[in-house]
């Protein structure tokens, strides 16, 4: 499985959209997407959950990780040929492994752990809790956004990631993440 845990470099500025159940990770991650006119990575966890949910009626399991991983390193590097200066990932590897160690007792693969620290990413945008959360068939943690916020906040800071903290409606989160970005992009 190591060999498709490679992320192929680019100059693109890469940045994460992540955070707990139903913020509006995706909806973001489309907006920014069509400002910037670029390419949006998609969440690979989300087809393949729902396909396992839809044929067996199963949960996400430790060994689907790994494969988690690879679809959406895959993914990333397919969008990264066709991103023009920003590429905007609607999850990545830190994602996968806040979800793992939040709900299997602290566990995570250590090759998911070590590209938390091999991958690179420029910056994340945190979306905050203040949405309301909306039922779906893979979104199991309504009572514990908070618990979750806190976990990707405190993941973040524990591997040095650069972030912004994204609250309020829509429109005041799309402003807010295109303001950050453009000044990453004045950066490079």
């Amino acid at each position: 499985m190591e060999k498709d845990f490679k992320q192929v470099p680019s100059n693109l500025l890469k940045v994460v959209i992540c955070g707990p159940e139903s913020t509006g990770k995706t909806t973001l991650a489309r907006q920014l997407s069509d400002y910037y006119q670029t390419t949006c990575v998609k969440e690979f966890a989300r087809d393949y959950l729902q396909k396992k949910w839809d044929q067996k009626k199963e949960v996400c399991s430790r060994a689907d990780l790994p494969i988690i991983v690879a679809g959406q390193i895959q993914l990333e590097n397919e969008a990264t040929t066709m991103a023009k200066q920003v590429l905007i990932c609607d999850t990545n590897v830190v994602v996968t492994r806040v979800w793992s160690e939040t709900h299997f007792d602290g566990y995570c693969d250590p090759q998911i752990v070590a590209c938390c620290h091999q991958f690179h990413y420029n910056y994340y945008l945190l979306t905050g809790i203040d949405v309301p959360w909306q039922k779906d068939d893979l979104r199991d943690r309504p009572n514990d956004r908070q618990m979750m916020f806190d976990y990707f906040k405190n993941t973040l800071d524990q591997l040095g990631e650069n972030y912004a903290i994204l609250e309020g409606n829509r429109e005041k989160r799309l402003r807010k993440a295109i303001n950050t970005i453009n000044k990453l992009l004045k950066k490079t």
